[in-house]
């Protein structure tokens, strides 16, 4: 499996809580925090597509329990 380099995210500026992805073929993408870069996230390109535009569109107000 081919690994392409970990890049940061542009919304992460020079703070020091970055976010990470990286997309391996042929649909899987990776996401990491910069704060602990041993975990990794591994998900599908389409399930974080979904969990973007679930975010955006504000439809988990009230979904989380804390």
């Amino acid at each position: 499996m081919h690994t392409r380099p970990w890049q940061k995210s542009s919304y992460s500026g020079n703070a020091g809580n970055c976010l990470h992805i990286a997309a391996d073929a042929p649909d899987t993408v990776r996401l990491r925090e910069s704060d602990i870069p041993d975990l990794i996230l591994t998900t599908s390109r389409a399930a974080l597509r979904n969990l973007i535009r679930t975010v955006k569109a504000d439809r988990l107000s009230g979904q989380v329990d804390n």
